[in-house]
């Protein structure tokens, strides 16, 4: 996968220890509904209800900028960016948010950069222009990420249509 290969290649490039995800991992996180272990079933049945309601076209995204989000208390993701093809991102995001503020829930509406985590270091990488990778979102899934563990369970996802 050109993603794979690209994340191998950045961290010889710079020297990097951090070993890159596995491929199944590498995801665009939308938003987090900040699950708890005593209210998970519920939320989850909430989440998807209101996802059930959401009709929008696949759209396009392209990543063309890597970079490490600067975080002090932890090793730095290295990301890949996108400019100009990351306002479908944006806008999926505005349009699944308001769906999620619409059934009870309090996402974070504004700040969002979509990027997708290739590793994590401690040494930063400057942001830089790469040839551009693009691809199709077909769908959306509702995914719980067990922190701390490296886990992605997927509860359910659902196609992109018009």
């Amino acid at each position: 996968m050109r993603i794979e290969r690209l994340a191998q290649r950045l961290r010889i490039e710079h020297g990097l220890k951090g070993k890159p995800l596995p491929t199944a991992h590498f995801h665009v996180t939308l938003h987090s509904i900040g699950f708890h272990d005593t209210l998970f079933e519920r939320v989850a049945s909430w989440a998807q209800a209101a996802a059930f309601t959401i009709s929008m076209p696949a759209f396009n995204v392209a990543f063309d900028h890597v970079a490490s989000f600067h975080r002090t208390t932890r090793d730095q993701p290295l990301v890949l960016l996108g400019s100009d093809g990351a306002a479908a991102l944006k806008e999926f995001h505005g349009v699944l948010g308001t769906t999620l503020v619409r059934a009870g829930f309090t996402p974070r509406l504004s700040s969002f950069t979509p990027h997708l985590t290739l590793l994590y270091d401690k040494r930063e990488v400057a942001g830089r222009a790469i040839e551009p990778i693009h691809w199709t979102a077909r769908e959306f899934v509702l995914v719980d990420s067990r922190v701390g563990k490296t886990q992605h369970v997927q509860l359910a996802k659902w196609p992109l249509v018009a």
